[in-house]
C-alpha cells in the first residue's frame, strides 16, 4: 500500500505562503522559503530510496512546492535588495544635501 511523502503538503503550503510574503520586505518571506527547500530535500531523498512506496501525487506537490519555494526565494531577495538600494540612495541623498532631501520629503506629503 502507498502512502504520501510526510513533508509535501506542507513543501506546497510553504512555498505559497514565501511567495505571497514577498511583500513584507522581502525578510518574511525568505524563512518559508528556506524551510520548504529543507524539507523537500528530505522528502526527495525518502522518494529517491523507495519511490514503490510513495504516492505520485504527493511527490508532484512536492515538486510544485519546491518550484514555488525557489520562485519565492528569488523574489524576496528581489525584494531585499530593492529596499536595500532606496535606502542607500536617500541615506546618501540625505547625506550630501540634507536641505534638498527635506524639501523633497515635505513635497511628498
Amino acid at each position: 500500500m502507498q502512502q504520501s511523502l510526510p513533508n509535501a503538503t506542507a513543501v506546497l503550503v510553504l512555498g505559497i505562503v514565501s511567495i505571497v510574503l514577498c511583500c513584507c520586505y522581502g525578510i518574511l518571506g525568505l524563512i518559508p522559503a528556506i524551510i520548504a527547500l529543507v524539507l523537500s530535500k528530505k522528502d526527495k531523498a525518502l522518494y529517491a530510496a523507495n519511490p514503490t512506496l510513495y504516492t505520485e501525487g504527493s511527490f508532484k506537490n512536492l515538486n510544485a512546492g519546491r518550484v514555488c519555494a525557489i520562485i519565492g526565494l528569488v523574489l524576496n531577495i528581489l525584494t531585499l535588495i530593492y529596499y536595500a538600494v532606496i535606502i542607500i540612495m536617500f541615506g546618501t541623498g540625505m547625506l550630501s544635501d540634507p536641505e534638498a532631501m527635506q524639501d523633497f520629503l515635505k513635497g511628498l506629503q
